[in-house]
This record gives C-alpha cells, structure tokens and sequence, in this order.
C-alpha cells in the first residue's frame, strides 16, 4: 500500500580529496515538479563524514514528515543504518568496544533521529554510471571548489596516530597530526595528475547511450586515471542537450 507522506527524492555525492583534506558534499531534493539544489565544501574532512553530512542536510529540510527514497554511491551509511550497527553504537553510549568510541558518532547521532521522522529508503547508485541526478551532485561540487566559501567540519578530529584504516573503513592519511597533502590541483586534460594517487590521467570516450527524456546534458568524454580506476566528470566535456 503506498504511503500517504509526501514523497521525495534525496539524490547526495561527496568526496574528499585526498582522504582527509577538503571536503565536499552536492545534494538535490525532488519533489513532484520542484528541484532544489545544496552544496559546501570544507577546508578538512573524510569521505564518510561528507557522505553522512549530505544526507543529514536533505532530510534537515523537509518541513514536514515525508517517505524519503536516499540515492548514493556509497554504501558506508547504507549499511551502518540498515544492519543496525549504528544504533547498537547508540545503545552502547557511542562505544565501539570497551575501550574505543565510535567513528562519527555524532553525525550518526543526528543521522538517527532525522530518519526515525521519516520513512526513508536507501538505494544504492553505481559511482559515474550516467546517473542524470547523481551526476548533477558531482557537478555541484565542481562549482562549490570554484568558490571561496569553505567551512570547517566541527566534528572532525585529528588523530594523533600513523597511516592506518579504520575498522568502519576510513582512510586515515595522518601522521602524527599532519596531513600528507597531495595533488588537488584541476583535472582538464589528458596528462593531468590524478587527485587520489598522482598518477597522469587519459581522455575517454563514453559509449553512446539513448539518452533519457528528462535528461538535459551529457559528457561527451572524460577522464580516467588508469592507476586508482578514478573517473573526473569534467566541465569541458559536458554537453546540453538541445530539444528539437
């Protein structure tokens, strides 16, 4: 039986390049005719962190309770939320074990309350297959770095340890306390250096697809770092889509 609550679509993208360093998060909320449009990028955060924060920011702004279907590529919430591990960690007064607190407990705290006001449903969306909506997030993003509005993620903190990853599966590239930095600079052409692993990218053409009737762009190519797998939607290649 389909549910009497409004019924909206929350599509969510984020990165950290590299992981942690800056930080970005690219929401659109759906609702029958209506788009609306959120991003912000952070001066030092984690992938995980933006993944949770782009989805606490959409449901923050429904105004009344509504059944919510969640989009995103990752599968860190998705699971976290699903198999009740976070509200085990809840239970526990946010300790993992006897001795060590939870990673991010309080986003998942706040992550928590706002889907218990909500029917919300996860789904799971491949990274860079063509999704119109999740592409448009990664977009966003591109647009919120060209920018000079970056703000401080509060929760994060620095560990005072060495490279190691985390059990909930967080890159941790600090030592020490310092950050490792690597290359951020823009992805535009074939040769450029890749942000994740410094490895020179190469230009690719997309297979040609039906485009779908709500789409209105599509990227002509793109580009490719053959060392990380890691795909950059780039701006150069972005084509409207004129009607006839």
């Amino acid at each position: 039986m389909n549910s009497p609550l409004p019924h909206v679509k929350l599509y969510s993208d984020w990165w950290a390049v590299p992981n942690p360093w800056k930080a970005w998060y690219g929401i659109i909320l759906c609702y029958k005719n209506i788009q609306k449009e959120f991003f912000q990028w952070y001066t030092l955060s984690t992938n995980n962190r933006m993944e949770m924060t782009g989805v606490i920011t959409g449901l923050s702004k429904l105004k009344t309770q509504s059944r919510v279907d969640i989009y995103t590529d990752s599968q860190y919430t998705i699971n976290w939320i699903q198999k009740w591990w976070a509200q085990k960690w809840k239970e526990n007064n946010w300790m993992r074990t006897k001795n060590e607190q939870a990673t991010n407990h309080d986003l998942w705290n706040q992550l928590l309350e706002l889907t218990s006001k909500h029917e919300v449903t996860f789904h799971w969306v491949k990274w860079h297959a063509w999704h119109v909506e999740n592409e448009r997030c990664d977009e966003l993003a591109t647009t919120a770095l060209e920018g000079n509005n970056l703000i401080e993620d509060e929760g994060y903190i620095i560990k005072d340890s060495s490279s190691v990853s985390s059990p909930e599966g967080e890159e941790n590239t600090n030592t020490r306390g310092l950050i490792k930095k690597k290359n951020t600079n823009k992805i535009s052409k074939q040769w450029d250096i890749c942000w994740k692993c410094n490895t020179p990218v190469i230009k690719k053409i997309p297979k040609k697809k039906q485009h779908k009737p709500e789409q209105t762009f599509y990227y002509e190519y793109f580009f490719n770092c053959p060392g990380c797998k890691t795909n950059y939607m780039v701006p150069e290649g972005k084509r409207e889509i004129t009607l006839p």
